[in-house]
This record gives C-alpha cells, structure tokens and sequence, in this order.
C-alpha cells in the first residue's frame, strides 16, 4: 500500500522533470518529429500534452492561491487543440513552451502557502481534490510520458517508490482487486497500458 506525501510528491515532480527535459535536450527537429510510443503521437504531441498540463495545473495553483474558480481547461476540445497546435511548431518553439510553462509552476507551487496548499480544487475529470495533489498529478505527467518518448528511457528509470504510488492509484482507478506480480516497473508499465513484458495477462486500454 502506497503511503506517498506532499514531499513525495514534489520530489517526484523533479525526477520526472529532469527525465523528461533531458531528453528533450538531446533532440533535434527530425528526431522530435519522430513516433512516440503512444499511438499517432510524435514525439512533439506528448511535449505539448506535457507543456499544456503544466500551463492547466498551473490554473488549479491560480485557484488555490486567490480563491477565483480557475479550471484546468475550457473545454475537452481546447485541450486536444492546443496539444495538435503545440505539436506543429518548431522544435525551438516548443522547447521554449515547455521550459517556460515548467518554470512558471514551480515557481507558483513553490509560493503556496499551508493554507493555501489545503484548498480544493477540481481537476479535469471533476475530482474535488485538495492543492496538494497538484503536484502527484504533476508527477504522473512527467514520469509517465517521460517514457513514453521513444528512448531508452523506460519505467525502470523511475523511483520505486513512486512506482509503487502509481500502481496503487491504477489499480484503484481501474477496480483491479489484485494486480499481477512482477518487476515494479514492468507491473505499473501494464497497468498503465505502456509496452511491458508481463505474460499471461488481459490487454487494458490506455490509462493517462
């Protein structure tokens, strides 16, 4: 059973963090115009699925900080416009996005006061959540995609412990009684819908 903290969390946020942008460090226009792992995604859709999560949970932190009801996005459809959008601009344009939208909510998290971090907020699929799971959300963003863009990076680069918190939400999100034994990595790879090496279990849909 997963016991993940608010530090935990954050910790997390900066592990994933520095997978996912180091990568992005090494990649040219071709290479960034190349498939990722997830279907018809390229690898500069999941930058701009991880650029426009920050620029959204930036907004839950806009909300706990004034109080002003900020959602995450307008709409479904403003979401997926803005990653096909993102996803079309130059590798130097988009890198840009996405340090600076990187930069913007840590700075934001890190201003939030105790008060602050306790007020509730909804996320994007109308959970009533309090600020400080702002940051786990954050952390299953940057650690999960930062594996799914295509390079030697994989699950096993990331904490065991927050291997373990994530397969303690998948499993609940998915109303999985047990999950099948294995590797950490390999087993929130599976649930997680990501390429695994598991045998003998049923093909799940996407998750995230």
């Amino acid at each position: 059973m997963s016991t993940r903290t608010h530090a935990d969390s954050l910790n997390w946020v900066e592990h994933g963090t520095a997978l996912f942008t180091a990568q992005i460090a090494r990649f040219d226009e071709q290479q960034m115009a190349q498939p990722s792992i997830l279907p018809g995604w390229t690898r500069k859709h999941v930058m701009a699925h991880v650029a426009a999560n920050a620029d959204a949970l930036g907004n839950l932190v806009h909300w706990a900080q004034t109080g002003e009801r900020t959602p995450m996005y307008s709409s479904a459809e403003q979401r997926n416009a803005d990653i096909e959008t993102g996803a079309q601009r130059r590798a130097t344009e988009l890198t840009e996005w996405l340090n600076t939208s990187v930069h913007e909510l840590g700075a934001a998290m890190a201003a939030l006061t105790g008060e602050q971090w306790r007020t509730e907020v909804v996320t994007a699929q109308g959970r009533t959540v309090p600020a400080t799971e702002i940051p786990w959300l954050r952390a299953r963003e940057v650690c999960i995609h930062a594996a799914d863009l295509g390079t030697d990076t994989t699950f096993a680069d990331l904490p065991d412990d927050f291997l373990t918190a994530l397969i303690t939400d998948i499993q609940g999100k998915r109303g999985f009684d047990e999950v099948p034994g294995g590797p950490l990595s390999e087993v929130a790879a599976y649930l997680a819908g990501r390429p695994h090496s598991l045998a003998d279990v049923a093909d799940l849909g996407p998750w995230l």
